[in-house]
């Protein structure tokens, strides 16, 4: 049985169709990044050649949690809705193997936040919500905090800067692009927050009944899930109010066995275990040993993924079987050494216990992993005496959920952080819940335009399909990377959601010609 790590996201999937250009300057990054359509000139610079991400000479002297340095308005503009302003803050953190390392957040302050100042305090953000955007990349130069200049992937930190929440995006992964080390990323995560309320006040943050949450999806839950488990030992300080998420794979050793590496997810493999092997240096030998030295897959071919964003891996590994690139096989890809490895430092339920209300939130039918798995990690935490709320939905799968859970979080967020009762909350103990939640959206006055041009993409909010309508009224869908242009009403449109992104039906209803071709874009902010 072949054995892979599985740190696959909702991103991942939602780009394993694109075949979008490589960009080496800027690289694509951040999960959507191949529909961003961002400018190829970078308004920062990579990380790498940005003097800000070097850490100051003494930087191991400080605890973690402590913030190092700063820097107000970081990005020249801002391509999210209803964001005013934002600041860097870099860390002290500690890595999976209790040694000091850094890390960076890049914080997004709401646009509400306009009428704040030193003496109306009311008008100032009480909620900050440090939000783990999974970036599926082994590339210290692909991090959220570079990424996110040129727009968001999914539209969650829309909806929460219209909440009026902070949010911090940490680049949880470290310097050194530790893609699956969950111990690393729950460190970072904690310490993030912690440096990030510590400045807050500076920027309009209303400290003095501050409220804070986590909140991950996917590859981000996994980093969100460490942080809660981690979170009394290692930052007994810190007060969360909430913790959320969705997507989650809490245990990789065994969905490994649920995915083909021929699926188009062999480059995340390949990042995955470079990612958790840079904090793993025995590991890491070893992988080194047993890769082949011949072409085509070999070692010099293995680790290109460290100069690739997520979507670059996709593209650059396809129909490729991961176990082809090492001398041995699935055997050197099962050994001692790499079980023990991930056992430690990327299987949740072993570090602690949660010990702030959780929200938990995944589709049954997840084709990342098996139900079973959560069930079994939500029993135990309940039995250690956690505060849970777990939705378990019986339609749709990872993808799906990603959507279906966003107004329940919103919902959570609001009961949490204002007591709004927006969703039953159970005071104490824990509730399962089984959901029957759809995608499925009636979208009114949308507007269709015909031709195409290629202008700048605005996150998620904005989704860009090419759809072909057949003589029985079915329309057929395919990507589209450039924005129409010229107008065509459309009364109304029914949008279903299926497994695949590239599977959507739309049933269009109004005045059309059968057998026309034409783009389509979407505004969800409705939704």
């Amino acid at each position: 049985m072949h054995f892979l790590t599985i740190f696959t996201l909702a991103s991942s999937l939602l780009t394993t169709q694109s075949s979008a250009a490589v960009l080496k300057t800027p690289r694509g990054g951040c999960g959507l990044n191949s529909l961003l359509g961002r400018d190829a000139n970078a308004q920062l610079p990579l990380p790498s050649q940005d003097p800000f991400f070097v850490p100051p000479a003494n930087w191991k002297t400080y605890k973690p949690g402590v913030a190092l340095k700063s820097r107000g308005s970081a990005y020249p503009s801002i391509t999210i809705g209803n964001c005013m302003d934002t600041f860097q803050v870099m860390y002290r953190s500690t890595d999976s193997m209790g040694n000091a390392t850094w890390g960076t957040t890049t914080v997004f302050i709401p646009a509400s936040n306009k009428n704040c100042d030193k003496t109306h305090q009311s008008k100032c953000a009480h909620a900050i919500v440090s939000y783990e955007l999974p970036y599926d990349s082994c590339d210290p130069d692909t991090g959220p905090s570079y990424e996110l200049q040129f727009g968001e992937p999914y539209g969650d930190m829309y909806d929460m800067l219209t909440a009026g929440y902070f949010v911090s995006v940490p680049d949880f992964e470290g310097p050194l692009a530790s893609y699956g080390a969950g111990v690393q990323a729950g460190h970072s995560v904690l310490d993030s927050l912690q440096a990030v309320l510590s400045v807050a006040s500076t920027y309009g943050f209303r400290t003095t009944d501050a409220k804070s949450a986590l909140w991950g999806y996917s590859g981000g839950a996994l980093a969100t899930g460490f942080a809660a488990e981690l979170a009394e030992v290692y930052a007994p300080n810190l007060a969360l109010s909430a913790v959320v998420h969705g997507g989650l794979v809490p245990n990789v050793i065994d969905s490994g066995a649920q995915i083909s590496n021929t699926t188009g997810f062999a480059g995340l493999v390949i990042a995955g275990i470079l990612g958790i092997t840079s904090q793993h240096t025995e590991a890491r030998a070893y992988i080194n040993s047993r890769l082949k030295s011949a072409p085509p897959n070999n070692a010099a071919s293995f680790y290109t993924a460290t100069t690739m964003s997520g979507s670059q891996l996709i593209s650059a590994f396809p129909n490729t079987d991961v176990v082809d690139f090492f001398i041995g096989g699935a055997t050197d890809l099962g050994s001692p050494i790499l079980l023990n490895m991930y056992e430690i430092d990327a299987l949740l339920g072993y570090h602690g216990t949660p010990n702030m209300p959780v929200f938990i939130y995944e589709a049954v039918n997840d084709e990342l992993s098996a139900i079973k798995n959560l069930d079994s990690l939500v029993a135990g935490y309940c039995k250690q005496g956690a505060n849970i709320l777990y939705h378990r939905n019986s339609v749709g799968g990872h993808n799906d959920e990603l959507f279906a859970g966003r107004p329940r979080v919103l919902q959570y967020l609001s009961t949490i952080f204002d007591d709004t009762n927006a969703i039953s909350i159970p005071s104490s103990g824990c509730q399962t819940k089984n959901v029957t939640i759809t995608c499925s959206v009636t979208l009114k006055n949308t507007t269709a335009v015909e031709g195409s041009k290629t202008v700048p993409y605005r996150a998620v909010v904005v989704t860009q399909l090419k759809l072909d309508v057949m003589a029985d009224g079915t329309v057929m869908v395919e990507d589209d990377q450039g924005l129409p242009s010229g107008p065509l009403d459309m009364k109304s449109l029914r949008k279903t959601w299926s497994s695949s992104l590239n599977d959507f039906q739309f049933n269009v209803s109004g005045a059309r010609n059968p057998l026309d071709s034409f783009s389509l874009l979407i505004d969800d902010s409705s939704f």
